[in-house]
């Protein structure tokens, strides 16, 4: 079966960390790019951080620079998104992504990863003040 399964999620205070990991079956993360996307309540989803596959360029929201870091582990078909010092407003429910790079016109065009990617369910991370 073809799927990603989200998990590490969580409430945790604010200040403090959280690692999402990501794991793929039924296909690989090769010559796709792969990302982790957010969508408060009420708002629109989205980017929080994305690798190129096709020459390893991070794209990082700038909401969260300096404190998330995306990586991911080709051999175990896994990404991971290391969150530290976690505010409120980063409450939401987080989403990983895949999806072939031919199809994507910028690595953050939301909408062809809508339209062409994988997705996982969603893990919910709760940050309290």
């Amino acid at each position: 079966e073809v799927q990603l399964v989200e998990s590490g999620g969580g409430l945790v205070q604010a200040g403090g960390s959280l690692r999402l990991s990501c794991a793929a079956s039924g296909f690989t993360f090769e010559d796709r790019a792969i990302g982790w996307f957010r969508q408060a309540p009420g708002k629109e989803r989205e980017a929080v951080s994305c690798i190129s596959s096709k020459d390893g360029s991070t794209y990082y929201a700038d909401s969260v620079k300096g404190r998330f870091t995306i990586s991911s582990d080709n051999a175990k078909n896994t990404m991971y998104l290391q969150m530290n010092s976690l505010k409120p407003e980063d409450t939401a429910v987080y989403y990983c992504a895949a999806v072939a790079e031919i199809m994507l016109d910028d690595l953050t065009t939301l909408k062809d990863w809508l339209h062409f990617g994988r997705w996982g369910q969603g893990t919910q991370v709760t940050v309290s003040a």
